[in-house]
């Protein structure tokens, strides 16, 4: 249950970002489910392949390679969804980041409840 309520969570924060940045558009809120399933999954299932293949970089940048990884995988979302659409990987690393600042919020209040 708390999983469903992360990707509800997580839906709503990228509707939220695609009204604010204009590089970023999801088409309604199925999409923005979509989204945040597709994200979930391509960070559980690639993100911790491109954390191996790219460790070299990642320890040179003392870990920002990473926030490249994250932008990398919202592109990766944006190429399986065709009712998302980010512009280029500038787009995509501030959606990244500022997804991430909001899914801590979110994540945050969801745990204060109990």
């Amino acid at each position: 249950m708390k999983s469903i309520l992360k990707i509800l969570l997580t839906a709503l924060a990228v509707v939220i970002l695609a009204k604010i940045l204009p590089g970023v558009a999801v088409e309604g809120y199925v999409s923005a489910i979509i989204v945040a399933i597709v994200i979930a999954l391509l960070r559980f299932i690639v993100k911790p392949i491109l954390v191996i293949l790219t460790l070299p970089v990642t320890i040179l940048t003392l870990g920002i390679f990473l926030l490249f990884i994250n932008a990398f995988i919202i592109m990766m979302a944006d190429y399986f969804i065709g009712s998302f659409d980010v512009s280029n990987i500038w787009w995509a690393l501030l959606f990244s980041l500022l997804l991430s600042i909001l899914q801590s919020i979110l994540y945050s209040l969801l745990d204060d409840k109990k």
